[in-house]
């Protein structure tokens, strides 16, 4: 009698569950017809990100997540939308003349990236990190010690990037 394959475990169904929601809301980012409507698709899929981030024990990665790409990436997205009024209403096909040959060349690229991941030698488990080795202590030093500079100006440019944001949308009133 032939052995049945063991049944999924708890953490293997949730995998499955948020890969799955974050497969459909890319799906929804691709196939919406209207762009507010695929901008907050996006903002699933990147909270499913974050999820797979969770599973993954990736924790610093998850919050850098939600914290850059959904709270301010999306939220860019989403007020440039709305400021340009037009474009939030209109409803565009997704589809065009070039949707076959899209569609080889993803599924091209699949096939590729699928052999380069089934050639690599994968490791049976990981090392364990000291408690001493704390990444994201590592990672703070280095932006107020060796990075400061570039730190300041990548938060100088934010900054302008939002004041220039609140003088379109004066403007446009």
């Amino acid at each position: 009698m032939p052995e049945l394959p063991p049944l999924p475990t708890i953490g293997q169904l949730v995998f499955a569950a948020i890969a799955f929601f974050t497969c459909a809301s890319s799906l929804g980012v691709v196939l919406a017809r209207n762009l507010f409507h695929g901008a907050l698709a996006l903002v699933a899929t990147l909270f499913g990100v974050a999820a797979l981030y969770v599973m993954l024990e990736a924790e610093f990665l998850a919050v850098s997540q939600v914290l850059v790409y959904v709270g301010a990436i999306s939220t860019l997205i989403t007020f440039a939308i709305m400021l340009t009024r037009s474009m939030m209403y209109g409803k565009t096909s997704p589809l065009n003349r070039q949707w076959g040959k899209t569609g080889l060349f993803a599924v091209m690229i699949f096939l590729a990236l699928y052999g380069f991941v089934g050639a690599i030698p994968w490791a049976d488990s990981a090392a364990p990190v000291l408690a001493d080795e704390s990444m994201i202590a590592a990672l703070g030093v280095q932006f107020v010690t060796n990075y400061v500079i570039a730190f300041e100006v990548l938060g100088l440019l934010l900054l302008v990037a939002l004041v220039g944001a609140v003088m379109l949308a004066r403007d446009n009133n």
